[in-house]
């Protein structure tokens, strides 16, 4: 055997061991991932107070900022005083006319019985008269036209006592609950903008970066500041096509870095696709090139402990 087939049988031995190492990897390079969380407000206005800074750690429903609220408050005043005055009149609907105007329609009623009683009178007195030729036909006739006039009367104002006690028409009634509907509706959007202007922490988070303070105005949406949760941390590393099916999602992994104890993570996500290393040629010979990217999510008291960006070593437990 000559030399170079020396050097032939040595670089073959190399690339086996190369795949035996790569087969039997169960470490793997990878980084702390944060997804941060921006907390906003749906309502513009000037940042009066910022209850929080960076690197402090809150909890869920801690405040977190105010904004300066008197248009808020305005409008919702504004909202309340008018629902109320549409509820009034609604009431005022359902219950028809007011006490002191039914009193002035029974006032006529008891007026127009009291003619009524002295129409009858008059017109029995002259039909006694007339029989005895006291009164002329004349008289007579106007008697019982007075009687007739005074019995309409009385119906007229029995009629109108009536309508008076009653409520108003079913329409005007069906229009003004509407109005009241509509205008409770508007209170309570005036009341949840007036809410929105103070914004707490959604969970347990910490403080990752604060972007305003007290005094700015803040655009409606803008983030004043961003959280990062600690179910937001995660593991990110890459793995060859030979531990696909030793770290499928549920999976436990160990992990380290530098000044950390060793803490375990479960892989949460696998990549559905590969990605190439560097550009390579995708055949049967450069497959081992291919690498999956995997996430795992470390226990929440661990990853408050791990920073974005900071490297770590997984492995199989």
């Amino acid at each position: 055997m000559g030399r170079y087939g020396l050097i032939v049988i040595t670089l073959l031995a190399g690339l086996v061991m190369t795949a035996c190492q790569r087969t039997g990897t169960t470490a793997w390079q990878g980084y702390v991932e944060g997804e941060f969380v921006a907390i906003a407000s749906p309502q513009s206005g000037q940042l009066d107070a910022l209850l929080v800074q960076k690197g402090q750690r809150v909890t869920a429903s801690q405040p977190l900022f105010v904004l300066n609220a008197v248009r808020e408050r305005s409008q919702l005043e504004q909202a309340q005083q008018q629902w109320l005055a549409a509820r009034a009149q609604l009431a005022d609907l359902e219950q028809g006319k007011r006490a002191p105007e039914v009193a002035e329609v029974e006032a006529r009623l008891a007026q127009a019985l009291a003619d009524a009683e002295r129409a009858k009178q008059v017109l029995k007195r002259n039909e006694a008269l007339y029989r005895e030729g006291g009164v002329s036909g004349q008289q007579l006739d106007d008697a019982r036209n007075l009687a007739a006039v005074s019995d309409g009367q009385v119906k007229q104002q029995q009629s109108a006592l009536q309508v008076a006690r009653l409520a108003a028409r079913t329409d005007q009634i069906r229009a003004q609950s509407a109005l009241v509907a509509a205008a409770s509706a508007a209170a309570t959007q005036a009341t949840w903008q007036l809410e929105q202007t103070a914004q707490r922490a959604p969970q347990d988070a910490l403080v990752s970066d604060t972007l305003y303070r007290a005094g700015d105005w803040v655009a409606a949406g803008q983030p004043v500041l961003r959280l990062l949760p600690p179910r937001n941390v995660k593991l990110r590393f890459f793995i060859g096509a030979e531990a696909l099916a030793r770290l499928p999602v549920g999976a436990s992994v160990g992990a380290r870095c530098d000044g950390c104890q060793p803490f375990a993570a479960q892989v949460s996500w696998v990549a559905p696709g590969p990605e190439f290393t560097p550009p390579v040629i995708y055949s049967n010979e450069q497959r081992h090139k291919l690498v999956w990217l995997v996430e795992a999510q470390p226990a929440s008291g661990i990853a408050m402990a791990l920073h974005p960006g900071q490297p770590v070593t997984v492995h199989l437990p």
